[in-house]
């Protein structure tokens, strides 16, 4: 926004530092796309083709917004986003009320934890994968992951390291793996163009309903000793039972289940659609209101930190045609 000219008053962040909630993810996380690839516009993250940690990109984050001196105000929570009579918005937080002419919501898709209900004993430590840091917090004796996405066979490889560990998929995705003849996998989806295929047409449709695992998938986890087995639905005391009827013991279950959107605090009308941001490539059809960080914003690269740019500096130029337009009236 400050390249197309306008006045940033504002960045509000509810946790007490920049990049918290990469420090809270689990230890060993790493990005699945190198250095060279996850930088924000105008400031390279250190490393090249190495994949950085969370610690990293949670320091990379912090030094980004003082290297641009960027309005950050730490520790604000906004509980309600609405607009005012003359048009503009007010964002009611924790520490008073703020307003602006326009605002770009970048809470990102990761708001809501969500565990299936399936109640287990009190013996069974049971962790969403956001509170799982390490295997050391786990009792001795078998694990279960449950959800087969990137979090969850990530998690699922470092466990069998140490204990026995079962992995329970719900739906099988195609596998991409980490390097292809020595090149990292994102170099090439980025040369094909896959990365910025437009979500509307028929790659980037078929990118989004076959979003693919990236280095591993359940046959790399056989081969380290995981059991692989199909969706759990329903626990019996400390046995859990899946759709085909396979039974597993776990001493402690890590749920890889992934979140829920929680945009109750926007209470703008026309905003939402079943408790979803409206939007057209993060345009929402109420005037001054703009998302960054969904996923399949515009592509799949748009909740990417290496090609989150793109989508910034499209949002900016729409809203500078739009505030064109209106002042022109």
């Amino acid at each position: 926004m400050r390249l197309a000219g306008h006045d940033v008053l504002l960045l509000l962040e509810a946790h007490p530092r920049l990049g918290e909630s990469w420090r809270r993810r689990w230890d060993s996380l790493r990005l699945f796309t190198p250095a060279r690839l996850s930088a924000l516009p105008d400031l390279p993250l250190p490393g090249g083709d190495r994949y950085p940690g969370k610690d990293e990109v949670a320091d990379y984050l912090q030094a980004y917004a003082a290297h641009f001196e960027l309005p950050v105000q730490l520790g604000t929570t906004v509980t309600e986003l609405r607009r005012t009579g003359s048009g503009g918005f007010e964002a009611v937080t924790d520490s008073g009320i703020y307003t602006g002419d326009g605002v770009v919501v970048a809470t990102g898709p990761f708001q809501q934890r969500h565990i299936p209900d399936l109640p287990l004993p009190p013996e069974v430590v049971s962790l969403h994968s956001a509170d799982y840091r390490n295997p050391a917090q786990l009792p001795d004796g078998p694990v279960l992951v449950v959800g087969g996405g990137n979090s969850g066979v990530q998690i699922a490889a470092e466990l069998a390291a140490t204990r026995p560990v079962t992995l329970a998929l719900d739906k099988r995705q195609p596998v991409l793996p980490q390097r292809v003849f020595g090149t990292d996998i994102f170099t090439w989806l980025q040369a094909l163009g896959a990365v910025r295929a437009p979500v509307t047409g028929r790659i980037g449709r078929m990118i989004r309903n076959r979003d693919p695992l990236i280095g591993m998938g359940p046959k790399a986890l056989r081969r380290l000793g995981v059991r692989v087995v199909d969706r759990v639905v329903a626990a019996e005391g400390p046995r859990l039972r899946t759709a085909t009827g396979q039974v597993v013991s776990a001493s402690a279950v890590i749920w890889a289940t992934g979140y829920r959107p929680d945009y109750g605090w926007l209470r703008i009308p026309g905003a939402l659609a079943d408790g979803m941001p409206v939007h057209t490539g993060g345009i929402s059809p109420v005037p001054g209101l703009t998302y960054l960080g969904l996923p399949f914003q515009r592509n799949r690269g748009s909740a990417l930190l290496g090609w989150v740019g793109d989508d910034a500096a499209w949002v900016a130029e729409a809203y500078t045609a739009h505030r064109t337009r209106s002042q022109s009236r």
